[in-house]
């Protein structure tokens, strides 16, 4: 086999060589492994107790990165680094965190970005439209939304908004979310939470299919008809498998979330059991 790979190549065989990888490639694309994460929120009782113990833990699980909610905002500067260390002893990362709109107003954001940074955070999420005013509020949280963009976007960073079910339930024929897509820059990440999206009746795929390129990370949670969002990650009617499919190859997905707001069991064994089926249905 060594003698074989060390054979020189003909300038004729490079060229055809050359010319069919394109080709290759596109009839074969490589595999594509995306981080999966835990929304801390699903570990919130835990969180409050003991940060540096379930930051441990989760980590432990095989989790890759992980999301910070708001409370976060509270923080001091010296406090962040702490846990910016914890996290690059432990290999893990928090690419986003999770905010009350108060984060990207002119006056919240410079605070924001001072503890995003320190965290190693790109993905500043909205997930509130908080006290929206003037005669068409979605339009007016675009606008909020555009211009943290605006300043952000120098920095390396992007402004995001993650919708609940309230945003893909239709205002006068139109759906919140599809204001907000179509009145944002491509820079502002559409943070999808398939369980309330899905509660609310909406295609997931279709959504991400409809919004190429803007859906890099999405939050793993899981809806059924009977017991809501208190089942684990898999056992709902979310498509995951397709949801994956249009993640990966149009919406841009950079890492997934898994988030849970309550099962039949505790916390952190809910998310250590979500993860293992997480596991088996990308195996």
């Amino acid at each position: 086999m060594q003698s074989t790979l060390r054979q020189p190549i003909s300038r004729r065989s490079f060229l055809a060589l050359a010319a069919a990888a394109p080709l290759a490639a596109a009839v074969a694309p490589a595999a594509k492994s995306v981080p999966v994460g835990l929304e801390l929120y699903s570990v919130r009782d835990e969180l409050a107790k003991d940060l540096p113990g379930t930051v441990r833990a989760v980590a432990k699980m095989g989790y890759e990165v992980v999301e910070f909610f708001s409370p976060y905002y509270n923080w001091t500067p010296d406090y962040a680094k702490e846990v910016r260390k914890l996290l690059d002893d432990l290999g893990i990362r928090c690419p986003s965190t999770h905010n009350g709109a108060n984060a990207l107003t002119p006056e919240g954001l410079p605070k924001a970005i001072e503890l995003n940074q320190i965290l190693g955070s790109k993905y500043i999420v909205q997930a509130s439209p908080g006290r929206a005013a003037g005669t068409d509020p979605w339009k007016t949280v675009s606008e909020h939304l555009s211009r943290a963009a605006e300043k952000l976007k120098p920095l390396g960073m992007r402004a995001g908004y993650h919708n609940h079910k309230s945003e893909f339930v239709a205002v006068d024929g139109k759906r919140p979310m599809e204001v907000i897509a179509a009145n944002t820059p491509r820079e502002v990440l559409l943070q999808l939470d398939v369980g309330t999206c899905v509660e609310a009746g909406a295609d997931p795929v279709a959504w991400i299919k409809d919004n190429p390129g803007r859906i890099q990370n999405l939050h793993c949670k899981d809806w059924s008809p009977g017991e809501g969002y208190h089942v684990l990650f898999g056992e709902g009617v979310s498509p995951w498998k397709k949801i994956f499919e249009a993640a990966e190859s149009v919406g841009g997905v950079e890492y997934y979330l898994i988030e849970q707001e309550g099962s039949r069991f505790p916390p952190m064994e809910t998310a250590q059991r979500c993860l293992a089926e997480w596991k088996k249905m990308r195996a």
